[in-house]
């Protein structure tokens, strides 16, 4: 489905990013891998390589989505390498808890850098050359960008930058022959509120509580989020453009009972 397709994925390394890497490599594409965490996404790579049809070496780049300069070399070494991006993943995010009351700025600022100024920046720099191609972006939100929720402030104010983000490049760009769209997960399970929103107790209870929270009665997967991004960007999607498509298991529908 995407051979002879260059895809750059932000937020390799782990969860979603990890998982789209794999499908998208299954899918024939030719991947660009970018995280900080450089043992996880070498074995991200070892993984994407077992499962492509060639056996193709994803390109490795370490990086952080605050540094431009690291945004820079994510995409001068994609085009060194291939000559050309078809389309990027914007996955790269960080979660943390914390309101108005008790949040700094310095939480803010990490928060919103990483999440929105990255991502924002970076497709500044890939729109040219996907422009060429009339290739296409799908961000990865949250439906923490369409519904409200307490103690994720800054994360919420985020996603619900992404999500105009999306919209408003869609519009600028769709006559151009590039598609802008994001997926919105609920709850996932792929241990990001483990690494500095929640105790190992308190995650337990989380998942208990999303019993009650999603329509569907559990946590969503990593796979089920993936599949949803390889649509967007697929050629099935060609009169898609400006959507927040929710992957939640229902919960951007739900009310307080």
């Amino acid at each position: 489905m995407f051979k002879g397709k260059v895809v750059l994925i932000t937020g390799a390394s782990s969860g979603i990013g990890a998982q789209t890497a794999l499908d998208f490599s299954k899918l024939g594409a030719s991947l660009v891998l970018t995280g900080r965490n450089e043992d996880n996404l070498e074995r991200v790579v070892e993984d994407c390589i077992c499962v492509s049809p060639k056996k193709s070496v994803p390109l490795k780049i370490i990086g952080d989505m605050r540094k431009e300069s690291d945004i820079e070399l994510m995409v001068k070494k994609t085009i060194d390498e291939f000559g050309k991006i078809d389309i990027l993943v914007n996955n790269a995010g960080v979660f943390l808890s914390g309101n108005i009351e008790n949040a700094s700025l310095d939480q803010y600022d990490l928060i919103m850098n990483t999440n929105v100024r990255g991502p924002y920046y970076l497709t500044m720099l890939v729109v040219p050359h996907l422009i060429e191609t009339k290739g296409c972006i799908v961000n990865v939100s949250s439906v923490a960008g369409v519904r409200s929720f307490p103690n994720i402030l800054a994360y919420s104010v985020s996603k619900a930058s992404l999500d105009q983000f999306t919209r408003c490049t869609a519009l600028e760009l769709a006559l151009k022959g590039v598609r802008v769209n994001a997926v919105n997960p609920g709850a996932i399970e792929t241990g990001i509120h483990l690494k500095g929103a929640m105790t190992e107790e308190e995650y337990v209870a989380y998942q208990k509580k999303c019993k009650e929270t999603h329509a569907i009665g559990r946590m969503g997967q990593a796979n089920e989020v993936s599949a949803a991004i390889t649509f967007l960007a697929s050629d099935a999607a060609s009169n898609i453009t400006g959507v927040t498509l929710p992957v939640d298991g229902g919960r951007h529908a739900m009310c307080p009972r």
